[in-house]
């Protein structure tokens, strides 16, 4: 067959290279144990800064959704007050164009009392002015109720709108922090 080399150079000439072999690569592939280190603390350190990025983010969404929520309920607050806003001015204009009326009826009757000299018709007339006064009062009463509740209204309607508006900057504030945030991570650092 060709010639044989004797086992014990075999093993040796094998060995010897593949053991050279082997620390050459353990080298190139497994680096010192002080770049290891670094390596693992750089690591350890860039996961640290995005899992607290993470739970800003979390926070900050978690806040926003809140305060939508509390805008939108506002909001439905709001339009409930103006609602009510819009009644009471409905049913005191209502109050005020029956008390313009029956005053104005009254005025008609007083003139036409003046000019009548037939007794029937005069007591008629002094019939009807003593109902249309006595329609009076409660009107002009029921007047200043609904204007006293026109102001309620209004003021509550001013509360409402300030306390939206409140919540309305406070979306506004967290949505430009967010942006600056965002503009912040995404430059070159």
């Amino acid at each position: 067959m060709g010639m044989q080399i004797p086992r014990r150079y075999l093993n040796a000439s094998i060995i010897f290279p593949c053991a050279g072999a082997s620390r050459f690569l353990r080298g190139c592939l497994h680096p010192t144990t002080s770049t290891d280190s670094q390596t693992l603390r750089a690591l350890l350190t860039e996961v640290r800064g995005l899992r607290q990025d993470l739970q800003s983010t979390t926070l900050a969404a978690q806040r926003a959704q809140i305060l939508v929520y509390r805008v939108q309920v506002r909001e439905a607050a709001t339009a409930r007050a103006v609602q009510r806003l819009d009644n009471a001015r409905s049913k005191l204009a209502e109050v005020q164009d029956r008390r313009k009326r029956l005053t104005a009826d009254i005025k008609r009757l007083e003139d036409a009392q003046g000019g009548t000299e037939n007794p029937t018709d005069r007591k008629a007339i002094e019939d009807a002015l003593a109902q249309l006064r006595a329609n009076l009062e409660p009107s002009v009463s029921e007047e200043q109720d609904r204007q006293t509740k026109e102001t309620e209204c209004e003021d509550e309607v001013r509360v409402e709108r300030a306390k939206l508006s409140e919540l309305q900057d406070q979306l506004e504030r967290l949505d430009t922090t967010l942006e600056n945030s965002i503009r912040q991570s995404s430059s070159p650092q």
